[in-house]
């Protein structure tokens, strides 16, 4: 069986393109087997969800030209404390231990956290928290932001790290809208001292997305004791909310005072080196080469958050394998604007574009938006703004007056006289191009 799975693995890699092979079959690994069944372990649910859904018939129809029998194939999950896919029996009786443990997602930890001037306070108050728990002002600790800024991956990490030094660390982990729900089923279950056992009980307690509690009363005064009983323990707290509890409406005044009581801390939108940075680790996770013009072009348009950043690398993938076809520029492109929708907004000023012009005819920037009308000065002049007009679609009002209180006449020339020599004058079309796809990176 040995033998057979790797020439099914060898025959796969021949009708797949390299990169689809390497990303979805490679880390397979065959861990059980009978006469006709094969047991494969996977690294995570959604890599098997992804196999099933668009490798299961090509698979199988590969083991029946090989083997030239009917061969099964199940699955497995890798992740400690995790069930099977399938519940399976085979002659070496392969089995998951599982451990009554919180529901954090390995995953997350600080390790693969990407620290950037965005989070860096954030990140070093959630590991001064996971070192000492409950020992210091640090109690409660708050981590707020926008959606997908890496909030949920720091609470994991912190009972993460928590669990690695102390196994036997009792650890609750718990959306709001659980906590609502947990309460709300035993009040019907007539179970309510149960309930405020079981999140009484916690060392550390975990809630994630706090802004849900709002106009909530009865369970804002069920988790204000709770919160209370820990707090006078020395347990620790840390919750997650998508605002200041201050912008919360519908909070009891002293729930929102113990949410303010201990350390308030933010996550932003990553900045582009921290961009850079998530873009090629999450390559690098799923198996990727890509280039750093690839990453620059993704981290210059895709801004908002770092969920947003690790989707586009999975919709590359997910591209690669469904088209047969390698991850180039032009893909990288069609996904970048897929992301971000029709009319891909160009976030770029009037002095970026003047900076660059500068860079590029190695002519003083102040020059540029000065007055001086020598041929080289004024040529990067009349480049600068027929790119304004083209890249930022500024009005011709707006570009004179970033260049020196122009009148709209002056501006309409000069884009009139660039659009004229791009026709006749290789030199200045292959300038002005160069220009606008390393500020536009070719999206529009």
């Amino acid at each position: 069986m040995d033998n057979i799975w790797f020439d099914i693995k060898e025959q796969l890699k021949s009708s797949l393109p390299a990169h689809a092979y390497n990303t979805w079959f490679e880390p397979i690994n065959l861990i059980g087997h009978s006469n006709n069944e094969l047991v494969l372990e996977v690294p995570n649910q959604f890599f098997y969800e992804w196999i099933e859904s668009h490798y299961k018939n090509q698979i199988t129809k590969t083991a029946e030209s090989i083997t030239g029998q009917n061969l099964e194939v199940k699955y497995t999950v890798s992740l400690e404390r995790q069930l099977p896919l399938e519940t399976t029996e085979s002659p070496h009786k392969i089995k998951k231990v599982i451990k009554d443990k919180p529901n954090l997602n390995k995953r997350y930890t600080f390790s693969n956290f990407i620290e950037g001037s965005n989070n860096q306070f954030a990140r070093a108050a959630a590991l001064s928290v996971s070192k000492s728990p409950g020992l210091h002002s640090f109690n409660p600790l708050l981590i707020y932001g926008g959606v997908g800024l890496g909030k949920t991956h720091l609470l994991h990490a912190i009972g993460n790290y928590i669990l690695d030094e102390k196994e036997t660390a009792k650890i609750i982990i718990a959306s709001s809208e659980k906590f609502t729900l947990d309460f709300i089923s035993s009040i019907q279950k007539n179970k309510t001292i149960d309930f405020s056992k079981t999140y009484r009980k916690a060392d550390v307690l975990l809630i994630d997305d706090i802004q849900f509690f709002q106009k909530k009363e009865q369970t804002q005064e069920q988790f204000f004791h709770t919160f209370n009983d820990l707090y006078q323990k020395g347990k620790q707290i840390v919750m997650t909310s998508d605002r200041l509890p201050s912008e919360m409406s519908g909070l009891t005044d002293r729930l929102l005072s113990r949410f303010e009581s201990g350390l308030v801390v933010d996550v932003q939108q990553p900045d582009f080196e921290t961009r850079v940075a998530i873009l090629m680790e999450k390559a690098e996770q799923n198996g990727l080469d890509l280039p750093y013009d690839m990453v620059e072009l993704m981290a210059t348009h895709i801004k908002s958050s770092v969920r947003e950043l690790e989707s586009t690398i999975i919709r590359l993938l997910a591209y690669s394998s469904l088209s047969n076809c390698d991850i180039d520029f032009n893909l990288v492109k069609k996904v970048v604007l897929e992301r971000l929708g029709n009319g891909a907004p160009i976030d770029i000023s009037t002095t970026d574009i003047v900076k660059r012009v500068a860079e590029a005819t190695k002519v003083n920037e102040k020059e540029i938006v000065g007055s001086s009308r020598k041929r080289p000065i004024a040529e990067a002049r009349q480049i600068s703004i027929y790119l304004c007009r083209e890249i930022m679609g500024s009005s011709l009002m707006d570009i004179g007056m970033n260049f020196g209180g122009r009148d709209h006449t002056t501006v309409l020339h000069a884009c009139r006289n660039i659009e004229n020599k791009i026709k006749s004058d290789k030199r200045i079309s292959y300038l002005v191009r160069s220009l606008q796809q390393d500020l536009t990176f070719s999206l529009i």
